[in-house]
Formats: C-alpha cells, structure tokens, sequence
C-alpha cells in the first residue's frame, strides 16, 4: 500500500508534527480497516487514498488532521460531523484518537468508498 513518497512524508511529519504524526497513522489505520485494498500516494501535501477512484485524503495540520471527502456534498451526514460549505467537499477535522470512534470517521469512509464505485 505504502510507497517512498508516503514513507518519506511520514517521516518528516513524525519528525516536525510528532502529534499530528500519531493522529495520521490512526487515520490510516482507520481507512484501511474499512477498505484494505486501497491505494495510498502523495498529493496536495497529504495522503490521498483511492481503489478503483479516489475516496479520500488525510492532511495533518498544526493543531488538527483533516479527513477530506472530495465528494463529500454526496454523503448523508447523519452525526452532524462534516465540515465546509464548498460546492463539493467537506471534511471531519480530528483533534485526538478518540475522535475517530466519536466521529464515525470510519462509517464516512465506508459511504465515501462507495459512492466512488458508483460514479
């Protein structure tokens, strides 16, 4: 799943962001429990993710890391927890691990996989 550019990546933010180091990986794991085939490259200064079309992206910040939907305007958002008002995406911002469960970042991910299928 891994390539260079994601390792190398990985390490600078483990290095300057040990925090949002740690929020990422969780992140990762996340997506990847809910969809394990997927493929994960470098773009935009995070980590997109797509299996057959991109699904989602992973962007750590100073005080937070952001799951973006790039189809997020698609998803039911029936936990009030997507962000942005854009056209088309919106975003879950994780503050801590617990955010993740508290979240459903994993049921957004699943239904963001999905309608990817399908367009």
């Amino acid at each position: 799943m891994s390539d260079e550019k994601v390792e190398r990546l990985l390490r600078e933010l483990e290095t300057t962001n040990p925090a949002g180091y740690k929020l990422v990986q969780a992140a990762r794991s996340a997506i990847c429990s809910v969809v394990p085939n997927a493929s994960e490259r470098v773009m935009y200064g995070g980590f997109m993710f797509s299996d057959d079309a991109q699904f989602c992206g992973v962007f750590a910040y100073k005080e937070h890391v952001s799951v973006e939907f790039g189809r997020g305007c698609d998803l039911d958002d029936p936990h009030c927890v997507l962000e942005g008002s854009g056209k088309m995406r919106r975003h879950i911002k994780l503050f801590s691990q617990n955010d993740i469960t508290s979240k459903y970042l994993e049921l957004y991910v699943d239904a963001a996989h999905r309608n990817s299928q399908r367009a």
